[in-house]
């Protein structure tokens, strides 16, 4: 994916990456003052890759604002989002409202764009 820019910006970080990262995945924090892809429902979520970065480099993460993000599964509209595999994001499931991303603003199959209103 290469460079990635947000929709709507919010702020951005700047922090270290410890396993390699695309532009446009979400990110976790992984350990003191890194970041990863997500793998699965997370309340560690920062925020989006700004740009592809080996793991121990430098990588700008885009917080809040809105976002595009890769859908695991489909995703209506309106709802609510976790974390996923491979810096991902899918539909929040039972017990993980504690860790939602956002509210998708609109409709997308597994593994299309879908635009994330950010809740931090």
């Amino acid at each position: 994916m290469a460079d990635y820019s947000p929709i709507h910006s919010g702020q951005s970080t700047t922090r270290t990456t410890s396993a390699a990262v695309t532009g446009g995945q979400l990110l976790i924090v992984s350990g003191d003052d890194t970041v990863a892809p997500s793998a699965a429902a997370s309340g560690a979520w920062l925020g989006v890759a700004a740009f592809d970065a080996a793991s121990g480099a430098k990588v700008t993460v885009e917080l809040g604002g809105v976002q595009e993000l890769t859908a695991s599964g489909a995703i209506a509209a309106g709802a609510q989002v976790v974390a996923a595999a491979a810096g991902k994001v899918a539909t929040i499931g039972a017990g993980t409202f504690d860790q939602a991303v956002g509210v998708a603003l609109n409709t997308a199959a597994d593994g299309e764009a879908v635009r994330v209103r950010m809740e931090r």
